[in-house]
């Protein structure tokens, strides 16, 4: 049973290494405006690019948030599934699921901003459910892997 349920966990954790670039490239939201000029599709890269022009110190945050942590994060639980990375690890792998969290709140945090302001339309789209679900199923891939390697 233990040996099943380490084999579904690493499954899910390599799916994460190709479903977390499908979520980065995927529509976050359309915002625009107004709804009569059409609204324009923003995913996680659009959203950095843009950043990249404006605000170098924010885009280097958000990046991190983003993409390094929730990657690196992934990289690390394969190594450690696999045993090629010692499970002492854990604690700092699970930070970095946390830090990317961060990320979701920031999203969720511009939507209602925005929306408040009343001069723009925000619609969130099947990406920001992608990407949250990507982040939060690596939250529990991580606490699932912590708990069975304690019981070993």
């Amino acid at each position: 049973m233990r040996a099943a349920l380490l084999w579904a966990l690493r499954l899910a954790n390599l799916s994460l290494l190709v479903l977390f670039p499908v979520a980065w490239f995927a529509p976050l939201m359309r915002a625009g405006l107004l709804p009569l000029f059409g609204l324009s599709q923003i995913s996680v890269i659009s959203g950095l690019q843009s950043l990249w022009g404006s605000d170098v110190v924010l885009a280097l945050i958000v990046t991190g948030f983003a993409l390094f942590a929730p990657y690196l994060k992934t990289i690390g639980l394969a190594l450690v599934h696999f045993d090629l990375l010692s499970p002492r690890v854990m604690p700092a792998l699970h930070l970095l699921g946390k830090l990317a969290m961060a990320d979701v709140f920031l999203v969720a945090l511009y939507i209602v901003v925005v929306k408040g302001v009343g001069l723009a339309t925000v619609r969130t789209d099947w990406g920001l459910y992608l990407f949250t679900g990507c982040i939060l199923a690596s939250l529990a891939i991580s606490m699932a892997t912590a708990r069975a390697m304690r019981k070993n």
